[in-house]
């Protein structure tokens, strides 16, 4: 390995870690905030069984799960612009990736809700709480525990799956690296590196899980 190949490595590191930090980790962390809440309405509406909202909410789990999250991006990014609908790149993949894993985490906490048995719900209702004190206070804390593991495996699968967004021009760490590897021919190295730093940063991710688990069950 020469001077030259070093000094690349070097550099390019520093330059993806920068786009990782400024880019691919405040995508992740606005894309998964939003999708926790729509994950949680849509949960909602299903456990409660309001049929024409559960009805709506199976079609867009359905819709959402069936097709790729890269024709889900190009369909947003270049498909809407040709119905006069035109939005950045980066809300784009803002906008994709919450929808995406709001789907996936949307039948995560209910299966975890559903996991919760029936008479929590009828204790509550003995003591005089109504249907969302029943959710808020008695449910959802029991139903957190089931789910944090999945849905910290969402998290973790969504800051790899960010990598995406370079198809639509979003300057994220792994454009860096393609743009460096069009530069130096070098692209071995270079996705190695990008692959080493995405792996750091899920190894921190998994760390956290694993302590956040170990409260849980505290």
């Amino acid at each position: 390995m020469d001077s030259r190949i070093i000094e690349i490595i070097i550099n390019a590191f520093w330059d993806m870690l920068k786009q990782g930090i400024v880019v691919t980790i405040p995508l992740t962390v606005i894309s998964f905030s939003i999708a926790m809440v729509i994950a949680l309405v849509v949960a909602v509406v299903q456990v409660a069984n309001i049929k024409v909202l559960k009805q709506l909410a199976r079609f867009y789990v359905w819709v959402i799960r069936g097709t790729p999250l890269l024709v889900q991006l190009f369909v947003v990014f270049f498909g809407l612009p040709s119905i006069g609908i035109v939005i950045d790149a980066f809300p784009s993949a803002i906008i994709v990736f919450s929808i995406n894993t709001g789907a996936y985490a949307s039948e995560t906490i209910r299966a975890a809700i559903e996991s919760v048995p029936k008479g929590q719900f009828e204790a509550g209702y003995c003591v005089g709480m109504n249907y969302v004190q029943i959710m808020w206070r008695i449910i959802m804390p029991q139903a957190l525990k089931t789910a944090f593991p999945p849905l910290s495996n969402s998290l973790i699968g969504l800051i790899k799956d960010t990598s995406l967004a370079a198809s639509i021009t979003v300057v994220d760490m792994f454009m860096v690296a393609q743009r460096v590897a069009a530069a130096t021919y070098e692209t071995f190295i270079l996705y190695c590196e990008v692959a080493l730093i995405y792996l750091m940063f899920c190894t921190v991710l998994t760390k956290l899980q694993t302590y956040f688990e170990k409260k849980l069950k505290d």
